[in-house]
């Protein structure tokens, strides 16, 4: 499968980077000003959502209801914390093996797209560096529809101008293996197995297909 892609889909977090914990840290910081506990426990619940599905899971388990206009404004000042934390960032974030993979894969002529719910994507690339390694960048800005929705897959296939059953999906939650599945791309789960059940294989993190391939040369 990953032999015969000719464009790869990466998400964001917790395949390029983690910026999980500065997600965590703005959330619960608002949890915090809103009166209640907010726990790295509950965190897991907004993994691979929209900004606005993880206030309202958050509100869930603070038992609160707010209204629309006090929603827009909660998700804007956590979003104002997150930023502030994002921007101290530096290529030393850069998970093991990441950038490596990206350069190995485009230097073989496969094509390279980010595809991610976050708005900040294009804020973070750049703190890290690495923004000329993708061909495309499709975020939260360019989609409407959150994982497991395929859109933002489908959109990162079409701006790369690749048909998606040619295109293999680097993702670590459940929701954008089954995003990948539905539009018709191979997915590789980037995390545990157990949690990613569906997808095509599972690894640990993209160092360990720097090893695969550094096995295969040396045969």
């Amino acid at each position: 499968m990953i032999n015969e892609m000719r464009a790869a889909i990466f998400d964001l977090d917790g395949v390029i980077v983690d910026t999980a914990k500065y997600h965590y840290l703005a959330w619960k910081r608002l949890a915090k000003e809103l009166g209640f506990e907010f726990s790295e426990t509950d965190n897991e619940r907004l993994k691979g959502v929209s900004r606005m599905r993880s206030l309202e899971i958050l509100l869930e388990v603070g038992g609160l209801t707010l209204s629309d206009e006090a929603k827009t404004a909660a998700a804007a000042r956590k979003n104002t914390w997150y930023v502030e934390y994002i921007t101290r960032m530096d290529a030393s974030e850069i998970l093991p093996g990441a950038a490596h993979y990206l350069r190995f894969i485009r230097a073989r002529g496969v094509k390279t797209a980010l595809g991610s719910a976050s708005k900040n994507a294009p804020t973070i690339l750049e703190r890290l560096g690495i923004t000329p390694l993708f061909d495309a960048v499709v975020d939260g800005n360019k989609v409407s529809r959150a994982k497991p929705d395929p859109e933002v897959f489908l959109r990162a296939a079409h701006e790369l101008g690749i048909p998606p059953a040619s295109c293999v999906v680097f993702e670590d939650a459940d929701a954008g293996i089954e995003a990948a599945l539905r539009a018709g791309m191979g997915a590789v789960g980037v995390g545990r197995p157990e949690v990613l059940k569906k997808a095509d294989m599972v690894i640990g993190g993209l160092w360990q297909l720097n090893i695969l391939f550094n096995n295969q040369a040396e045969l």
